[in-house]
């Protein structure tokens, strides 16, 4: 069959989603001709487009159509609003006149689902809608907006986006149990999850991203990836605070929109250390680097963000310490497997204990990251795309 999928980030972007979206159409396309309809990039790409209206490429069973969004750096956010604006007015009048049996969507920008829905309502096809991120929730939940008419009104646009899907997939338990709150059918809610390559753990010794991560630290918690809205970077902040005498270091690797607050939070202390992004090709040793790796979804979020982050920290092996409310996805499987502990995101002091107690028990560290590689094994990013497929198949 022939799918349109809906998103405006892919590749030459940069973006996670953009990378998710490659995966996607990749999987789709061993089976049905996929057209993505995405905009110009603008997401850190790694390739320049100039100015056009409309552009088209094909590669085999994909063909990518581009409209011509602007293409303002991300880093700005009423430029970036511009991006997503124009991105929409010009994508709709392509989405309805590109040949399709089926319309699916991601969520970026935030009410591309919307535009998807609208898409196949008036073609009359069926719509799969896969959920990242859930808004207005994540606005609302990351004080990005606060609450008013305007978040109402979106709200009631985002459910009616919802109920016209034949299929709504979902990142874990907590977002499906979210999602069937507003009053969506849960036999029609679906988790897929992005799950990790199961390749073999590398050794750390002598590489230069791990003696950068590890200086002057004799344990490390490591959070690598997005630095946004929905962590709770001031209890990390104050835990590391409480620890750095005692050796212990809290090391960020990445970027995002609360870099700059985390800056500001740690003042140069030595118990925090802050790092850009580091290439690809690296990301093992990242993973291998760190003591224990620390997730964080701020109280009230879970089952809008799910960190996909957890699996690749579970195939490399390492343990887990889960900075999020008790029943997010996370804390749930690391509490089940056994591979890690549980702090409060609003408790600085639980953060502390549970480093303290990881580190005062080398043989349970280990026995965690033993227990994080076999729970590795349900995830395995081979199947979920399967699954993905599957669903995707059902829907027409």
């Amino acid at each position: 069959m022939r799918i349109l999928l809906v998103n405006q980030y892919y590749p030459p972007d940069t973006s996670a989603t953009a990378n998710i979206a490659r995966v996607v159409v990749e999987t789709l396309a061993r089976r049905h001709q996929v057209t993505v309809l995405a905009g110009r990039p603008s997401y850190d790409p790694t390739e320049y487009h100039p100015f056009y209206l409309l552009r088209t490429d094909s590669n085999g069973p994909v063909r990518v159509r581009r409209v011509g969004s602007t293409a303002f750096p991300r880093h700005r956010m009423k430029r970036r609003v511009s991006n997503y604006l124009s991105y929409l007015s010009l994508a709709a009048p392509v989405g309805l006149a590109t040949p399709a049996d089926l319309v699916m969507s991601m969520t970026d920008p935030p009410i591309a689902g919307l535009l998807a829905a609208s898409i196949a309502r008036t073609r009359r096809l069926p719509f799969v809608y896969n959920i990242r991120d859930l808004y207005p929730d994540m606005a609302l939940g990351g004080e990005i907006v606060g609450k008013g008419r305007f978040i109402d009104r979106w709200e009631q646009m985002h459910r009616w986006t919802m109920r016209q899907a034949s299929r709504v997939i979902v990142l874990g338990e907590d977002m499906r149990e979210r999602v069937a709150s507003k009053g969506i059918d849960p036999k029609r809610i679906v988790v897929v999850r992005d799950g990790a390559v199961l390749s073999d753990p590398v050794s750390p010794n002598g590489h230069p991203a791990v003696a950068a991560i590890r200086d002057g630290y004799q344990f490390v918690a490591l959070h690598a990836g997005n630095l946004g809205f929905y962590g709770a970077w001031e209890t990390l902040v104050d835990a590391a605070l409480e620890l750095q005498d005692e050796g212990m270091g809290m090391v960020f690797v990445g970027g995002g929109a609360q870099r700059g607050r985390l800056e500001e939070l740690a003042g140069g202390m030595r118990g925090v250390r802050l790092m850009p992004f580091r290439p690809a090709s690296e990301i093992p040793y990242v993973l291998a680097a760190a003591d224990v790796h620390v997730i964080t979804v701020r109280r009230g979020l879970e089952g809008v963000v799910v960190p996909s982050k957890l699996y690749g920290i579970l195939a490399a092996g390492r343990p887990v310490l889960a900075v999020t409310p008790p029943k997010s996805d996370v804390a749930r499987i690391v509490t089940a497997a056994g591979c890690g502990l549980v702090a409060d995101p609003d408790d600085p002091a639980s953060v502390v204990a549970a480093i303290r107690e990881m580190r005062a028990n080398p043989d349970k560290l280990r026995e965690m990251g033993r227990k994080a590689r076999e729970k590795a094994k349900e995830f395995d990013r081979e199947e979920q795309l399967r699954l993905l497929l599957e669903v995707v198949e059902e829907a027409i």
